[in-house]
């Protein structure tokens, strides 16, 4: 990022003229009374419709038995007696809303003739949700945005239109805090690809009021699976990725998937974190900094949908966790969740990979920390209805636990059968003789006395000692250099680790040798280690590597690499 990249405190529009910066109240009140706020009137994006313009709802009835759910991150409950929202109390608006609504599968748009050339438009809008009317960032106005369907050997075109508000702040000298929310970027979470110019360059900055062109050309030889996108600049992408800018990507499948896979229906699954302000907003860390701020957890963008199969019918669901921050422990009443493919890369055999912290002799839950993905076969069983929750698990602090989605098993029965073997995997072991230099990184926090009272500015998390410096270089390798990485965590919460560009072969926990699995996103367990192997090959370039609980990535636990 150069000098022109950090200054943006005059900001301009499509018209070239500068823009006032507006507060969070001004926007607040623009967009939920229709009023003029001056400073926004030169914006090239309208505001978006008032409120009395919405449509009303008819109020819902709630099954009482969800009023006295357990709490967890948020049983769903009745929105209460009024959905009037005392706009001057500061509270958001509650709406109507009953639990069980069909799962909603996010817009598709997929390549043609080798190319997906489309645009993502980076706005605020409103989103309903679990008997809520938020207004939040997002993509093309959903959440999560659209999924993005290429082939291996396509080239993904997009051009990223920032429609966010003026900045109302200068850059701060210290960069580990939220500043500046809305300067952008964008990340293809898990790609293998050139970090360079425009394509996955997490460095870049995307200014609001402007349009921006990436090109990422994927490889021929990519694994193929469930991939992910999200924003990345650092200071505003923790803020943007928990309002829900995020959006999944998939590589098709080629002709080494075996049948069972083939046949079975292919479900996207988004888990979210639902976070919000007294203004129904995520403007600052005070609506995320907290280990209790999670409201309730979301699927694609709904409070607790409905899914549907068939008895003795097949599922692939891909499992990705957009959420900003939390663990969470899976669990299918009465069924099975089989892990063919964690991070986009297959698995030799079903359910492994899994790294847990806590239960770990548990074979009926699934774990997914933030930024994992992991695709699994789900074969129904008998008609009924089964619940689908995050349970109880320490990471350190408790996750956020309670009800997620529903499949309701119904209908003539189907007679499918889940796979003997799997895939070919895609990417071969790396062998003792190929690594050309070791590496040791130490990830720590420092915390205040007395952390429940604490104010999010008195916790800093390191990585060897030092928070981010994007003038500094942490790791400079050589390309084709094929190395062996331990990770330990001196600090008393679960880390996650996720490394850009290329993914890496997790070989020990806590100094153990486990079956070799690929990955690019994992747990690193508390007062433990980890160490894998990593091949750094083809692509040239600076990028990072960080804690992707982005509350933590945000406040320092960053390094930066240079490939070359």
């Amino acid at each position: 990022m150069d000098k022109a990249d950090r200054g943006h405190a005059n900001e301009t529009v499509a018209s070239g003229q500068p823009v006032a910066g507006a507060s969070r109240r001004d926007i607040l009140i623009a967009g939920l009374a229709g009023v003029a706020v001056p400073g926004l009137a030169g914006l090239a994006v309208p505001l978006v419709a008032p409120l009395a313009s919405l449509p009303a709802k008819a109020a819902p009835t709630v099954p009482p038995a969800m009023n006295h759910a357990p709490a967890g991150a948020g049983a769903p409950r009745s929105a209460g007696p009024s959905f009037e929202a005392d706009l001057g109390a500061g509270s958001p608006l509650r709406i109507p809303f009953t639990p069980g609504e069909r799962l909603r599968e996010p817009e598709v748009r997929r390549s043609v003739d080798g190319v997906l050339a489309t645009t993502l438009r980076a706005a605020y809008g409103y989103r309903d949700i679990g008997g809520y009317r938020l207004y939040l960032r997002g993509y093309e106005g959903q959440m999560p945005g659209p999924t993005l369907r290429v082939q291996p050997g396509d080239v993904l075109r997009l051009t990223l239109i920032n429609d966010l508000p003026p900045n109302r702040e200068q850059m701060p000298a210290f960069m580990n805090q939220p500043h500046m929310l809305n300067l952008t970027n964008f990340h293809f979470h898990g790609g293998h690809v050139s970090p360079a110019g425009v394509s996955d360059n997490v460095l870049r900055t995307m200014v609001p009021g402007s349009r921006y062109e990436v090109e990422i050309r994927i490889p021929q030889d990519h694994p193929r699976g469930t991939y992910w996108y999200h924003p990345h600049h650092h200071g505003s992408a923790d803020v943007q990725l928990s309002s829900g800018m995020v959006g999944v990507l998939i590589i098709e499948d080629g002709p080494e998937q075996v049948p069972e896979v083939v046949a079975a229906k292919d479900v996207t699954m988004v888990l979210g974190e639902v976070v919000f302000d007294g203004f129904g907003m995520v403007e600052g860390f005070e609506a995320l900094f907290s280990e209790t701020s999670v409201r309730f957890l979301s699927l694609n963008g709904q409070r607790a949908p409905t899914i549907t199969m068939r008895p003795g019918e097949v599922q692939r669901w891909r499992l990705v966790h957009a959420g900003y921050q939390d663990d969470l422990f899976l669990h299918l009443a009465g069924h099975r969740m089989e892990a063919i493919a964690r991070d986009g890369i297959g698995l030799v055999l079903m359910g492994e990979g899994q790294v847990c912290t806590d239960q770990p002799e548990r074979t009926d839950a699934v774990l997914i920390a933030p930024g994992q993905r992991i695709d699994v076969l789900v074969k129904a069983g008998a008609p009924g209805s089964y619940a689908l929750q995050a349970l109880p698990y320490n990471q350190g602090y408790p996750s956020p636990f309670g009800p997620i989605a529903t499949l309701m098993v119904e209908g003539e029965p189907l007679d499918m059968a889940l796979p003997g073997r799997l895939a070919p995997p895609p990417l071969p072991t790396i062998r003792d003789e190929e690594i050309t230099n070791r590496r040791e990184l130490v990830f720590s926090a420092v915390v205040p006395e007395a952390e429940a009272a604490a104010h999010w500015r008195e916790f800093t998390f390191l990585i060897d000692g030092k928070v981010f410096d994007i003038n500094r270089v942490d790791h400079a390798i050589t390309l084709g250099a094929v190395e062996e990485w331990t990770l330990v965590n001196a600090h008393f919460h679960d880390h996650i680790f996720h490394i850009h560009v290329n993914p890496f072969e997790l070989i020990k926990v806590n100094g153990d040798p486990i079956p070799p699995v690929w990955l690019d996103t994992v747990v690193l367990p508390r007062n433990g280690s980890l160490t894998f192997r990593s091949r750094f090959t083809d692509f040239p370039g600076r990028y990072v590597l960080h804690c992707h609980m982005m509350n933590h990535e945000e406040m320092g636990m960053m390094q930066l690499i240079e490939v070359s």
